[in-house]
């Protein structure tokens, strides 16, 4: 993987900050990616809960947890990511991974959109663990892309700065709009 890509950062980043064998949660299967790194993270002590509303998101990311040898560690769930509160109670998350947009190689008319995925960073905050963090990849373009990453970050915005901190980070000498790396940490 290139150490340029948004998601090497948004991994490398909770990496560091989280501790193996807790409770993770992928807010956006895809492909599973995110949903494998979170399962490695998790040893066999943690879990992982993985959202996607598209039955191939989730076919797609049973074979890759399968071929790696760590199925057994994730709940697959077709379902919406705002709804996330249906499966995990409050402050029980160590981590939570957004990756906004549509499915690589998908449809791209199904996208998240900007009011869906501003109820699921409101409901994961509340589900994140005090000293837990979340990690957001805004992409803009499309049809809805630039809007929901406004959105989002006017929320993250508003979040009070005694309870969490929140670093925006940027490609800056990346033309086409390039991905926005965001991590949300809450106080412990």
């Amino acid at each position: 993987m290139r150490q340029s890509q948004v998601t090497y950062w948004c991994h490398e980043i909770l990496r560091s900050q989280v501790s193996a064998g807790g409770c993770y949660i992928d807010a956006t299967m895809g492909k599973g990616n995110d949903t494998l790194m979170l399962c490695r993270l998790a040893g066999e002590a943690g879990k992982v809960l993985a959202f996607d509303i598209q039955k191939e998101a989730l076919q797609m990311t049973e074979r890759l947890l399968l071929e790696h040898g760590v199925r057994e560690r994730a709940e697959l769930i077709l379902d919406g990511h705002e709804h996330m509160e249906r499966y995990a109670g409050k402050e029980s998350a160590d981590a939570i991974c957004f990756n906004f947009g549509y499915l690589p190689g998908g449809d791209h008319r199904i996208a998240t959109s900007a009011e869906s995925s501003m109820e699921a960073v409101r409901k994961g905050l509340e589900i994140l663990k005090r000293g837990g963090m979340m990690s957001l990849c805004l992409y803009s373009g499309g049809d809805t892309g630039f809007e929901e990453k406004r959105k989002i970050l006017e929320l993250l915005k508003e979040l009070p700065a005694r309870e969490y901190t929140v670093i925006v980070n940027s490609y800056y000498n990346r033309e086409n709009c390039p991905p926005t790396p965001v991590f949300v940490f809450k106080d412990p």
